[in-house]
Formats: structure tokens, C-alpha cells, sequence
């Protein structure tokens, strides 16, 4: 491994460590850092998809897989900078009732435009976020909108191994049930090909979520984190897509929709990539 890409993921699984210690919110799909700016104009010049799967080893047979199906776009590049759309909706399933019981649905959605300074990107963010029960019932709504900026940034090249960083620090400016007032969430990556169809990664996510002690009675930050490794494979087609293996551990703030509780589990999964 090259000393470079060694740092590099060497500093991933100490971060990844580090922000474990902090304390994830469910594993969303969140838009890459571009390897550079736009050079001009563009309609739709980027749409990226993944399905997901993981099993959970915890206790609580409300929380046995976590399930992604999302996709994000750019709507369209202008020089330096690009406009672009979020989808998320997670599925936690239990085996509570049955073998496969759909406990819990929610939904992630996110508009963003953004300027890139030099190499680093820099956008702003609106996100909405609302959880749901699943053949239970909930008659209250549990949701929360936010705002606030980003910085995504691309070290290396695919040739030689990537380390992607991203930061968000976000006000949260409409809120239904949660106590949460403002969002802070730091997530690193390090990728290394090993050949053209088998490469290693690692990733490393953080959040510390401050609340109003008014609303639950709870005056601690909010802390949940993330790591986890594993391999992606792809095939010989260029623009095919590709799975990834892995297996990680989480820390989830307020795991359940209304007890306010997080949750900490080890998990192992797939997932598929698609553009």
C-alpha cells in the first residue's frame, strides 16, 4: 500500500474510532464529493442509486435488519458548483410479530446548491427528516427540518485510493415531537482498489445533536456514531454497477420513534450501487 493511501486509511479507522466514541443516525445516502468543480453547464449529469441491507445484533426484537432504498441527482452543474436532490427511506424490520415485521419507515429528503472553492465544496443545505411507525399505531407527527452548510472535499485519485471528508452543522428550524435544536455531523471515507473489479474501504460517521430541555426534560448532547469496513466488487462494464460487503457497528440516537432512547448494535450487510 502506498505510504500516502496507508496514512490515509490508517487516519479513517483512527477517526473511525474517534467518532464511535462520540456516539449515527441511520446510514442514509448522502451525495460523494466531486473529484473537482464543474467545468460548465450541465442538465442531469449525475444520478446515483443504492439498496441496502443490514442485520442487526441486538436484543430487541424491534430492530433485527435495516433496509435503504435511495437515490440522489444533480439537477444541473453550472461552473463550480451544482444543484442537487436527495432521496432516502429506511426501513427498520423486527421479528416482534412475524419473521419480517416493518416496525419502522422513515423518510430522508434533501435540496442543496453549492460553490466550490479551490477544491472544497461548499453548499447549503436544506433537510427533512420523518419517522414512522410500521403496523403500529402513531398518531403524532415525529419529524424535523434543518438548515445549514456543508464542506465536502476528495483526497487522492480512484487509481491510487480516495479519502473523502464531509461536515454539516445544521439549525433545526421546524420540529414535531423531537426536542432537537441544532445538527452537527462529520463522516470520512477511504477507499483502495486492489484491482479493476475488487476495492477495500472504510468509513467513519459522527453526530452530536443538541436539544431544548423544555420539550423532554433532557439537557445532554445527542451523540451517535459509526464504522464500519468491507470490500466492493464490480464487473467488467464501466458503467455497471456494483455490491458492497461489510460489516460495521452503530450507536443510533433515539433508536424508537418516541422513547427517546439510543440504541447500539454490530451489524452485517450488502449493499447495491447504481448510476
Amino acid at each position: 500500500m502506498p505510504t500516502f493511501l496507508g496514512r490515509l486509511v490508517r487516519g479513517a479507522a483512527s477517526a473511525a474510532l474517534l467518532l464511535t466514541a462520540l456516539a449515527p443516525a441511520a446510514s442514509a445516502q448522502i451525495p460523494r464529493p466531486l473529484p473537482e468543480a464543474p467545468a460548465g453547464a450541465d442538465f442531469m449529469p449525475r444520478f446515483d442509486w443504492k439498496m441496502s441491507a443490514a442485520y442487526l445484533a441486538h436484543p430487541d426484537p424491534r430492530f433485527t435488519w435495516d433496509t435503504h432504498w435511495a437515490g440522489d441527482f444533480d439537477l444541473f452543474s453550472y461552473p463550480k458548483g451544482r444543484v442537487s436532490f436527495l432521496a432516502d427511506y429506511q426501513a427498520l424490520l423486527g421479528s416482534e410479530y412475524r419473521a419480517f415485521d416493518p416496525y419502522q419507515s422513515n423518510y430522508l429528503l434533501e435540496a442543496s446548491g453549492s460553490y466550490f472553492v479551490g477544491r472544497t465544496e461548499v453548499a447549503g443545505v436544506l433537510s427533512h427528516i420523518s419517522r414512522h411507525l410500521g403496523d403500529r399505531p402513531k398518531r403524532l407527527a415525529v419529524a424535523e427540518n434543518s438548515l445549514g452548510p456543508r464542506l465536502m472535499r476528495r483526497f487522492g485519485t480512484d487509481a491510487r485510493g480516495i479519502f473523502d471528508v464531509r461536515a454539516d452543522v445544521r439549525k433545526v428550524i421546524a420540529r414535531a415531537y423531537d426536542d432537537y435544536t441544532w445538527i452537527e455531523e462529520l463522516e470520512l471515507t477511504a477507499r483502495r482498489p486492489l484491482n479493476p473489479h475488487v476495492a477495500v474501504f472504510s468509513r467513519g460517521y459522527g453526530t452530536l445533536i443538541q436539544v431544548d430541555p423544555l420539550i423532554a426534560g433532557r439537557a445532554d448532547t445527542q451523540r451517535g456514531g459509526r464504522i464500519e469496513a468491507g470490500v466492493k466488487l464490480r464487473g467488467s462494464a464501466t458503467s455497471g454497477g456494483a455490491m458492497e460487503l461489510f460489516v460495521g457497528g452503530e450507536q443510533m440516537i433515539d433508536a424508537d420513534v418516541l422513547d427517546r432512547l439510543p440504541r447500539r448494535w454490530a451489524y452485517l450487510g450488502f449493499r447495491l450501487l447504481g448510476h
